[in-house]
């Protein structure tokens, strides 16, 4: 029996996902996405055309590959749809082509959810946590609470009265904002969206993905967020409300933690967050706003800047050991291009110690990071087609955190384009 490769954030999310999914993809007969919401904003660029996928797993544009939206998504039928009318006008129906399904245990999000996180966050005022408004957190909230809508009831001769049912607490619950909303058009929305979604194939995930496995098929997890952003292991509260991790892709999917394979870590060659919460190693000067606009640092989805910062070493080592990670994937090396001299953070001072790893207390007590300068390639790797014209200062950073990392670097994206993708060993 084959097992389920995992691909996931290392860091607070952005880091590419999208992107390396896509280059995998040939290798898999299945992706499946398994925790997260239309918060998640996957880029894709290729042929000169760019994609943004927020709930479909990016596999989407590989033809020979299955797709499923897995029982631990949570699922905005709207955002859904809207999704899948872009993709095919820009020539991509994976519904026509019977190459998407979703799971009957994923829940949905109604635009009431949406209405409790922006009374939410409007109510914490300047303590908000930076919500996508997505309506993620209240969605989850009802799912742990049980009295959350699944894909599988709109099937149901009841779904009406048990949307009415839910929603009718939802307005209790703003009823004690001051948040002033018409659900009129939304609801309308939701409701054609539902029918649209019932064209496409329900299934059993845990039976689905366990059924690609007896039968000798690759299957490939795609995590949305990052693993600094988990709801257990995260800089709680400033966190998501899944779990991140690869532990979220056997409760997201079904499947037994020993049928995990390999468990691919993606990072960013310098370190971004969007929202509040600590930030070790952000940079509110210059130089952020430098990598901020090199890097295109603004959200796929809600188009928020991103906070910029250098490389966090703890952090990552803290994520690698979460994951079991055992191959790592660096992005945006060529955001460091232009620079003289890079920074890593090796340590933190904290507390009057010097620590190797991330403290519980990091939101309460900020962390001075201890970095260690490292000499810049200044060179564009854009251009770089094969390995051995890898700059050797871009090398030597690869190596240190190799070293420091003690896990192998196996693709370094150079630019956002699918063929910009080196596979190093």
């Amino acid at each position: 029996m084959t097992q389920v490769d995992v691909l996931l954030g290392l860091q607070w999310g952005d880091e590419g996902k999208g992107k390396i999914v896509d280059v995998l993809s040939p290798q898999y007969d299945l992706i499946a996405r398994f925790q997260g919401g239309p918060n998640a904003g996957h880029t894709l660029e290729f042929d000169g055309k760019k994609f943004v996928l927020n709930t479909i797993p990016s596999g989407i544009f590989n033809e020979k590959t299955m797709n499923l939206i897995g029982n631990g998504v949570v699922i905005d039928p709207i955002i859904l749809k809207r999704e899948l009318d872009n993709l095919k006008k820009a020539g991509h129906d994976p519904v026509a082509n019977g190459k998407l399904v979703i799971a009957r245990k994923a829940h949905l999000i109604l635009p009431t959810h949406q209405l409790l996180d922006a009374a939410n966050e409007q109510k914490m005022g300047k303590d908000k946590i930076g919500s996508t408004l997505k309506g993620i957190g209240p969605t989850y909230m009802d799912k742990t609470g049980r009295n959350g809508l699944r894909i599988g009831d709109t099937t149901l001769p009841d779904f009406k009265d048990r949307y009415n049912k839910l929603v009718e607490k939802h307005k209790e619950i703003l009823s004690h904002y001051e948040f002033e909303y018409d659900l009129t058009e939304k609801e309308a929305a939701f409701f054609e969206a539902i029918e649209f979604i019932k064209t496409i194939p329900h299934v059993d995930s845990e039976h689905y993905v366990n059924g690609f496995l007896k039968e000798g098929k690759t299957v490939l997890a795609e995590g949305a967020q990052g693993t600094l952003l988990d709801v257990d292991f995260g800089s709680y509260p400033f966190v998501t409300s899944s779990n991140t991790t690869t532990a979220g892709a056997c409760t997201g999917l079904g499947i037994a933690p020993n049928k995990i394979g390999h468990v691919y870590g993606i990072f960013k060659a310098y370190c971004t967050r969007v929202g509040g919460g600590p930030f070790p190693t952000e940079l509110d000067d210059e130089v952020g706003e430098n990598l901020r606009q090199v890097g295109h640092e603004f959200g796929a989805t809600t188009g928020r800047a991103r906070r910029c910062g250098w490389i966090d070493i703890p952090a990552l080592k803290y994520a690698i050991m979460l994951n079991g990670v055992t191959e790592l994937i660096m992005m945006k090396a060529d955001v460091l291009d232009g620079f003289d001299t890079i920074y890593a953070c090796t340590h933190y001072e904290h507390n009057g110690e010097t620590i190797d790893y991330m403290p519980y207390d990091i939101i309460s007590v900020k962390p001075t990071p201890v970095l260690k300068a490292i000499e810049g390639w200044k060179t564009d790797v854009t251009k770089v087609t094969k390995v051995e014209e890898i700059p050797a200062n871009l090398n030597a950073y690869i190596a240190f955190l190799e070293k420091e990392l003690e896990v192998p670097v196996k693709f370094l994206s150079v630019g956002p384009d699918r063929v910009q993708t080196l596979e190093l060993n």
